[in-house]
């Protein structure tokens, strides 16, 4: 008889916090058998029908990631056991992998599985940006063959002073050290290390942001990109990404190359950010609509003529972005040096801008933060999400 192995909410046990524990079911011969993830969560933020958490579950990156890992390594006992030719049951498999654990996983180990489960999730681009951080930290140490406990507040000081001897910018810096706080979060959320490992309470990550000048235009500034007429469609292109993004509570190059005509759902733009899968539901103002217009093609799904069927996998979907994105970029700093800004121009000015200008006109910062960096990112779309569409339209209309 076939085995089966699946996440699963168990709703007959109820912790102290109120919470259901998450389990890993493995049923084979007819008998059932559990193992603990470690994870607890509110029935309500769980799919039972997918036996999955739901996308606005906080941490439900984390949770799949664990989910899975969990599953390939109770599937890698299987195959294991049928390919030696051995006879077991739930209870020998769960022995089996218990036993795997008693060796416990180092800071490398960690990286390496995350970048590898950010693939599988087809996060290629993502994925890639975890690899770079990998390689900077094993530059620095010379490996990660270390235990959680090795990395302190002392050595995080070390990297950083390290880096910017070697031409890192504060910005970049800051983005290493989040990716390894993640590793961090990551380990301590599988309850692989104890809270008391963790060294980013007496090593701010914020600080380094705090150097990080904002790349914010005025709206003036904005409104002369958006009336450039450009000399060619590549720069065309460039000017109206730039408004259209502006237009839309800042959406990013990525998730605006994969927009298509099912994501306008009256009157309103309505997708799942790809950077952190939170649902987005933002009014068009009339000048994004006629963007949309601009570069309407019976014979393309995407808004915008960035992607075509020819890009099928995440390979090629990372690559042509990557490419796109390098043009755009370039044709934005000369259209900025065109009309005297006051700094290098890129699409993410577009998304920084958004929210300055409408903290400027006076919006509550309850709907929009001001800022729209990658630390505030989340919160940002949670109060979008929690206000109705009448609030959002009229903080809208001061972009103009």
């Amino acid at each position: 008889m076939s085995e089966t192995v699946k996440a699963v909410c168990y709703k007959c046990k109820t912790l102290a916090n109120g919470e259901k524990p998450l389990m890993i079911r493995i049923c084979k011969d007819g008998r059932k058998k559990y193992v603990s993830l470690g994870i607890s969560i509110k029935e309500e933020l769980w799919d039972f029908r997918n036996n999955a958490p739901k996308p606005q579950c906080p941490n439900r990156e984390r949770i799949c990631i664990v989910i899975n890992e969990k599953i390939c390594e109770i599937q890698k006992a299987v195959l294991d056991k049928k390919i030696a030719g051995k006879d077991f049951t739930a209870t020998t498999l769960i022995e089996t992998t218990k036993s795997k654990h008693n060796k416990k996983k180092t800071v490398g180990e960690y990286f390496l599985s995350y970048i590898t489960n950010l693939k599988k999730e087809g996060r290629v681009r993502y994925a890639g940006m975890f690899k770079v951080s990998y390689f900077s930290f094993i530059k620095f140490n010379g490996h990660l063959d270390m235990a959680f406990s090795d990395i302190d507040a002392t050595w995080l000081k070390k990297y950083e002073t390290w880096a910017k001897k070697n031409g890192l910018s504060v910005n970049t810096i800051s983005t290493r050290v989040r990716h390894l706080r993640a590793i961090f979060n990551l380990a301590i959320t599988e309850q692989a290390i104890k809270n008391d490992c963790y060294p980013f309470r007496a090593y701010k990550v914020s600080k380094l942001n705090k150097q990080t000048i904002k790349r914010v235009i005025s709206k003036d500034d904005v409104l002369k990109i958006m009336q450039y007429q450009g000399k060619s469609a590549m720069e065309r292109l460039a000017v109206d990404v730039f408004a259209f993004s502006y237009l839309t509570a800042g959406i990013n190059f990525i998730d605006i190359a994969k927009l298509k005509r099912t994501n306008i759902i009256e009157g309103h733009v309505v997708y799942y950010r790809n950077k952190t899968k939170k649902l987005i539901n933002i009014p068009l103002q009339p000048q994004a609509m006629a963007i949309i217009n601009k570069y309407k093609n019976e014979n393309s799904e995407y808004l915008f003529p960035i992607l075509t069927s020819y890009h099928k996998t995440e390979i090629q979907v990372a690559n042509r972005l990557h490419k796109v994105l390098a043009k755009l970029n370039k044709h934005l700093k000369e259209i900025g040096l065109v009309l005297n800004l006051s700094m290098p121009l890129t699409t993410y000015v577009a998304r920084h801008s958004y929210a300055t200008v409408l903290k400027r006109a006076g919006v509550s910062t309850s709907i929009i933060s001001e800022s729209l960096g990658h630390s505030s990112e989340r919160i940002t779309q949670i109060y979008l999400d929690s206000f109705n569409n009448e609030q959002i339209d009229e903080a809208m209309s001061h972009l103009l």
